[in-house]
């Protein structure tokens, strides 16, 4: 893979993962809920999602998927009530910053947090799409696949953990600067909503 080639992936890469969409939406809300530093379990969980996307679309698996109705309309609709089960619950119960809140907060199991941004990068199923038409342009067929796919994943892969990570750092850092009373619940409302509709957005996205 030449260097031009490289940088090339690297726009590509950087316009896409700072694009906001669930991951976005996720890491931000167990930033404002858990904290930025309980947050990176979530965000590891979802560029091991990428990882797995992304390999998938070398081996071809992600294109079965893709021109698949079935398996895409099941990857589809599970994707689409998982963000819609996280808005509603949101919704409800908002987010709290006093301290009891941040004390039950620490009760979260990491793993719980890494499951969570791994089920929502698996179950996206445009960024299955993505993957599938990106890497496959960078592949040089006639070099060995082996050293070519860790340069693209783990760059692809470091551009999304750095602007995840900033994306929720960002919401802390707001957050922080917001002390007016129910904001919390304000927010919780503002996400909850941006989750339920971005799961329909994505229940009712069509194949093509």
């Amino acid at each position: 893979m030449s260097f031009e080639n490289w940088l090339l992936f690297c726009s590509i890469a950087f316009v896409a993962t700072i694009t906001p969409g669930p991951a976005i939406l996720l890491v931000t809300s167990h930033s404002l809920s858990q904290g930025p530093l309980r947050a990176v379990a979530t965000i590891m969980g979802n560029i091991s999602g990428l990882f797995c996307m992304s390999l998938g679309s070398v081996l071809g698996l992600s294109t079965l998927i893709l021109y698949s109705t079935t398996a895409f309309t099941v990857v589809k609709i599970v994707g689409a009530l998982y963000l819609i089960y996280l808005g509603v619950r949101l919704w409800r119960q908002g987010f709290r910053f006093d301290g009891k809140a941040r004390a039950e907060g620490r009760k979260t199991p990491l793993l719980g947090l890494y499951a969570q941004g791994l089920m929502v990068s698996l179950t996206n199923p445009k960024a299955i799409a993505f993957t599938t038409a990106l890497f496959p342009q960078f592949i040089d067929t006639g070099a060995p696949l082996a050293g070519q796919f860790a340069i693209l994943v783990s760059t692809f892969m470091a551009f999304s953990f750095a602007c995840l990570l900033g994306y929720g750092v960002v919401s802390v850092r707001a957050k922080n600067s917001s002390t007016g009373l129910g904001v919390g619940r304000w927010m919780g409302k503002a996400f909850g909503s941006a989750f339920i509709g971005s799961g329909l957005l994505l229940a009712f996205s069509s194949q093509r």
